[in-house]
């Protein structure tokens, strides 16, 4: 039976820890000099992200446009991963595994960055896969 409470489903998929680059993100390294050592790493993606949504302030800005950017690129290498690592593109992705937090946290901010600029299909698009994904991780990351 998966976490998830469906015997026919796939099993959730647990991505491998990137210990340097998770461990540098932890200790406050500059994301941007993990991101540039680490390019595979969503979870510095994700803090890029994260970072310039909070510098926006909610505003449609630079700040703005480079999170959209950030987290982007953190949920496109987060779904390389996923994919080296059984996942067909639908499934359990459960968010009490800390190295899928990274590529989560990266469609929690691509969702938060394309509300700001108005793209609400994306939006809803993100929120739909951090639903599909796991059930709690928008809550985890404060959306709605």
């Amino acid at each position: 039976m998966t976490s998830f409470g469906d015997l026919l489903g796939p099993q959730p998929v647990l991505l491998p820890e990137l210990i340097d680059a998770e461990d540098a993100i932890a200790a406050g390294t500059d994301p941007v000099k993990v991101a540039a050592d680490h390019p595979a790493a969503s979870v510095a993606w994700a803090q890029l992200a994260e970072n310039s949504l909070e510098r926006a302030g909610g505003e449609v800005n630079h700040d703005t446009v480079a999170a959209y950017a950030f987290a982007r690129t953190g949920y496109h290498r987060g779904l390389d991963l996923l994919r080296r690592n059984g996942w067909k593109g639908f499934g359990p992705v459960p968010w009490s595994h800390e190295p899928n937090q990274g590529f989560l946290r990266s469609v929690g901010a691509l969702a938060r960055a394309a509300k700001t600029i108005g793209e609400t299909e994306e939006y809803a698009r993100c929120l739909d896969l951090l639903e599909d994904c796991d059930p709690r991780a928008a809550a985890e990351l404060g959306l709605d």
